[in-house]
């Protein structure tokens, strides 16, 4: 059904059924879902009619062939044009095979690892009946307070937007057409909803124009650039205005700017939520502003079945412009061969073959392993197989690892620490005990936990966050672990044995009574369900550890925001003609982060040396290489990510103190040394200046290669315009 087709289709509709279109529902509200159609609760209350439903354009949350198929068929029966209803999910960062969350992947430094979990993704979701699922989420984070952190890679727009990149490959494939295991992405949320004031969600967002164009805009447009089918509004305010009624961010920005030509959907109540926000008087106020700013699916409100008509009656508004929002939706269908096949992928045998399979399970594991970080290791790890150890805490046996965005992933499918440990060594050697809850200790629980370790030759603590402690609305004022644990390290400690730290969490923690309590310190995040084995692989040496962080870890919550590409000041701490006081500092803790972006260990050690540059001066029309060696000169094979930073140290508006512009990650045997070669164009150089223009200026810039963003050699060229 070419474009002429679906223009025709549109015209044979009334304004009731393209309004319709307009509008999500959840699963329960059809009645071809497993609970008939049943409404109860708040889902009542949306004064939604028979009518609507059966004119609906998607559904949200239905999943599992048949059940898609039912809802389907049922709505098709219903429907007096027989256009099929779009299935949208949220497949974060796996369906039923749940691998690390997305912070986690980031901190692999690996992007084809990425792509392929997504592919995955994709691909137990489409033989379970979905079509888009409501990913990647590219907001760049600098408050690990925010709960969604966990669902972000980080806070850096250039590693960002390779992120951006990797999961629209891996969730979209390169043609939706023809691959029918494939589902199309959408990309959240635009714009700039991980610079929530006080890392509170759904809170205010207040930035310049340029400070959004130069740091959160990059990842949504590489998004864009790699085909992205969808994009999500954010809940909070851009430029004083909600972005779901903002038509400068939507139609100008968005539209017109970036080239997007998608469906643009509402998160979840976001239309009627403009009355609270204070932008709309009523619900009919907040859909035509909705829809005057470009947003052609609404969430789960109803204000656009409600309202729309009669703005269209009243001449308020142009039924042109529901006419172009429904032409999307039905282009999307389409482009998913829907008309011909309205249940496209879903396929119960191939469900029952591929969801949770051994080689998907494999690559969880891998991915997993890959993204833990090891902040510290004062000779503890690895750990010997000989060895008797006592593993104690909260996540000993626990199997809330997957994550809170793990929306089918089963805590009761995912390998906990204690059976990935009994895979490597036999059950006589391994102690177990919880020793405390998340938020509560008992002395009946240490005295289990002292038994425990009594005759052990080392202790590991299996310690962390409830997943509902992060996540969206998971928001938390004191990110330190919580008391509980933290009595429990110190019962621990009084025993003189060494003590290993392993840290399940969705965001970077205040680690005082951790780090600087225990001789070593794996964050392992929420590692999926093959959690328990990766960390089994990496603290008995099977694999060795090459995360590196993609968000700094603060010594304080008093520091936040604390980020690596942050601006110098007139009184920078630390310059030559600076005095002790009346500088740019904190009196009781340092400025620097406790672990910074780019950091993480590893059982061998990595030198750099030979940096050198091709040349010292280059022209736009030049290019710069700027190499090092690197030697693995410690005792094993292991993986560095070789990390090339810039400064440009005079703009026309304040610069960073350092951006990342490249990366590679090599393997080096013990002993064995690798030249790493990066190049530096013109166009690499250029950032937002203050009238907006995209451009570089010449002057001098400072190259910076290293294993993160803290530790680096450095040498000096020139731009000459």
């Amino acid at each position: 059904m070419k474009e002429q087709k679906l223009t025709s289709l549109v015209n044979e509709m009334t304004l009731d059924e393209k309004i319709a279109q307009l509008t999500q529902l959840a699963t329960p509200f059809f009645k071809g879902a497993s609970d008939g159609g049943q409404i109860t609760g708040p889902m009542a209350d949306m004064g939604i009619t028979d009518e609507m439903i059966e004119n609906a354009g998607s559904v949200l949350g239905a999943s599992g062939a048949k059940e898609v198929k039912n809802i389907q068929r049922k709505h098709l029966e219903d429907n007096r044009l027989g256009i099929p209803l779009l299935v949208m999910s949220d497949i974060v960062h796996g369906y039923k095979t749940i691998f690390p969350v997305p912070l986690g992947i980031g901190c692999s430094w690996d992007l084809e690892l990425a792509e392929k979990s997504a592919e995955i993704a994709a691909k137990e979701a489409s033989a379970s009946g979905v079509h888009v699922t409501f990913a990647p989420m590219v907001d760049l984070v600098r408050d690990p307070r925010w709960g969604r952190v966990m669902e972000s890679t980080g806070e850096d727009p250039y590693l960002n937007s390779e992120y951006a990149r990797a999961f629209v490959r891996g969730f979209q494939g390169n043609d939706l057409t023809t691959e029918k295991d494939r589902v199309a992405a959408c990309v959240k949320h635009f714009a700039a909803y991980g610079a929530a004031e006080g890392g509170r969600d759904y809170n205010t967002v207040d930035m310049s124009e340029r400070e959004l164009r130069e740091n959160y805009l990059p990842a949504y447009q590489a998004a864009l650039d790699e085909g992205c089918e969808m994009v999500m509004t954010a809940f909070n305010t851009v430029f004083g205005i909600p972005a779901t009624g903002n038509k400068k961010l939507m139609r100008s920005i968005l539209r017109e700017e970036m080239g997007f030509d998608g469906i643009l959907i509402s998160d979840w109540g976001a239309v009627k939520e403009m009355i609270p926000h204070g932008v709309a008087e009523d619900e009919k106020e907040a859909a035509l502003k909705a829809l005057t700013a470009g947003v052609d699916i609404e969430m789960m409100t109803s204000t656009y079945v409600k309202y729309l008509k009669a703005l269209v009656e009243e001449g308020q508004l142009d039924e042109s412009l529901i006419d172009e929002a429904v032409q999307r939706i039905l282009t999307l269908k389409e482009k998913l061969g829907l008309f011909e096949n309205p249940y496209r992928g879903a396929d119960e045998e191939l469900e029952n073959e591929i969801v949770m399979s051994a080689a998907h399970r494999e690559a969880s594991r891998e991915l997993a392993a890959k993204s833990a970080v090891l902040l510290k290791n004062e000779g503890v790890l690895p750990l010997k197989k000989d060895q008797k150890v006592a593993l104690i805490g909260p996540f000993a046996e626990n199997g809330d690892i997957l994550g809170p965005w793990s929306w089918l992933g089963s805590k009761e499918d995912a390998v906990t620490v204690k059976e990935g440990f009994l895979q490597k060594i036999d059950p006589s050697q391994l102690a177990v005990a919880k020793g405390s809850d998340i938020e509560t200790i008992t002395e009946e629980q240490i005295k289990e936990a002292l038994e425990a370790a009594n005759d052990a030759d080392v202790i590991v603590l299996a310690l962390g966050e409830d997943s509902d402690m992060s996540g969206e609305a998971g928001c938390r004022a004191d990110i330190k672990l919580l008391g509980a644990q933290l009595e429990l390290i110190q019962r621990m400690k009084e025993l003189g044995k060494p003590m290993v730290s392993v840290l399940f969490n969705g965001r970077p923690l205040d680690l005082h009574g951790v780090w600087d309590q225990t001789d070593a310190v794996l964050e392992a995040w929420y590692p999926g369900t093959e959690g328990g084995a990766a960390i089994a692989d990496l603290l008995f040496g099977d694999r060795n550890p090459s995360g590196r962080l993609t968000m700094s870890f603060p010594y304080s919550a008093g520091q936040i925001p604390v980020y690596y590409n942050h601006f110098n000041t007139g009184r920078p701490k630390g310059a030559p003609d600076a005095q002790e006081r009346y500088v740019s500092q904190y009196l009781d803790i340092p400025n620097s982060p406790l672990f910074p972006f780019g950091f993480g260990l590893s059982y061998t050690e990595f030198t750099y040396g030979g940096m050198k540059l091709s040349r010292e001066k280059m022209t736009c029309e030049d290019s710069l290489e700027i190499s090092v060696t690197v030697t693995n000169s410690g005792s094993v094979s292991g993986e560095e990510v070789v990390q090339l930073y810039v400064r440009d140290v005079s703009g026309e508006v304040v610069r960073p103190l350092k951006e990342l512009k490249d990366f590679e990650k090599i393997k080096l045997e013990p002993g064995e040394s690798k030249e790493v070669s990066f190049i530096i164009r013109e166009e690499q150089l250029r950032y937002h200046h203050s009238d907006l223009t995209f451009t570089s200026d010449p002057g001098t810039f400072i190259a910076y290669i290293g294993g993160n963003s803290r530790d680096a050699m450095e040498k000096s060229f020139t731009l000459l315009k």
